[in-house]
């Protein structure tokens, strides 16, 4: 395609909060000053916490922010058959295989915790060749084979990445128990059947990125520019989540916080203005230059620097 393509795709599980609000306002802004395409994704795909409510007060949130986007939406529990081509494809591949291990199982097969504290799937707890690796049961959960390589990629923000799945994290899962996609295989499906060409997200999601980027090259699917952006977090240095209820946009809006306010305090928080004040959102597209954008990615990478979300913060909001 012509024209470069972003994604706003936001999880049905909880209600937006504000570190969500300026992500997405970000790669709205951006999007909208680069002239690129924005598509809307659902991702839905957690049968114990996805609901349409939520996704009705994601869609409302968004339109409150100013955040518009292009086409219809795209559901991912809609249609679950590019998913079960792609399972197919890495399977006739010899690449994902299933496995019935749980994360008690997991850790105590290993000598000791990996040192970044994710648990990691050794590949000695592959099992033997055999029917564990076909995908005649998607009802089984199953891991993707991940090869001993280094994964490097160019980073809008952050410059260039260097990392090595298979020491991060090993066999990471691509399919759960619910036969549905994991995160990982879904992203990177669905971000090809979208068109999309650049991800903008939190940089919480670095690591999946060389992961994704794995998936991409087997199932010889094109991979997009990423744009990390550093998370905001709470007054004690956490990031946000959503079970923090007393920061969620629909909150914040039933005490007063306005678009205006709320996009001003992500231009003050990117250094675009001298301090908070009220920012109309057709605003921002005029300050979110890429150039601008990595100024601010390189100095919240401190986290010293990182956004916060204090008491003054929340007053100032809500008082519009």
């Amino acid at each position: 395609m012509s024209t470069r393509t972003t994604r706003l795709a936001p999880s049905t599980t909880g209600d937006l909060h504000l570190g969500h609000a300026r992500t997405f306002l970000l790669t709205w802004a951006l999007a909208r000053r680069e002239g690129w395409r924005i598509v809307l994704r659902f991702e839905d795909l957690d049968p114990e916490r996805a609901t349409a409510d939520s996704r009705d007060r994601t869609l409302d949130v968004l339109a409150f922010l100013g955040i518009d986007h292009d086409g219809d939406p795209l559901t991912q529990s809609a249609d679950p058959a590019p998913y079960r081509a792609a399972m197919r494809r890495l399977a006739e591949r010899g690449l994902v295989f299933a496995s019935d291990l749980s994360r008690r199982e997991i850790r105590e097969a290993v000598a000791a915790p990996h040192a970044g504290g994710e648990l990691r799937f050794d590949p000695a707890l592959r099992p033997p060749p055999g029917p564990a690796w076909r995908f005649e049961d998607p009802a089984r959960g199953r891991r993707f084979a991940t090869p001993d390589v280094v994964v490097e990629f160019e980073d809008q923000l952050l410059g260039p990445q260097r990392t090595c799945p298979a020491e991060e994290c090993g066999d990471f899962a691509v399919w759960t128990r619910d036969g549905l996609p994991g995160y990982q295989l879904a992203v990177v499906v669905d971000d090809a059947r979208q068109d999309v060409t650049d991800v903008v997200r939190g940089d919480d999601l670095l690591a999946s990125t060389a992961r994704q980027r794995l998936l991409q090259l087997e199932l010889d699917l094109p991979s997009p520019r990423w744009w990390h952006l550093p998370l905001v977090h709470d007054a004690h240095g956490v990031r946000l989540a959503k079970r923090n209820d007393a920061l969620s946009i629909d909150t914040l809006r039933s005490q007063g916080a306005t678009p205006e306010r709320i996009c001003g305090l992500v231009a003050w928080w990117c250094r675009w203005i001298d301090e908070p004040a009220p920012v109309e959102p057709r605003r921002l597209p005029d300050l979110a230059s890429p150039e601008r954008l990595r100024e601010v990615a390189v100095l919240e990478s401190d986290p010293d620097h990182r956004p916060r979300v204090e008491q003054e913060t929340i007053t100032w909001l809500c008082s519009g």
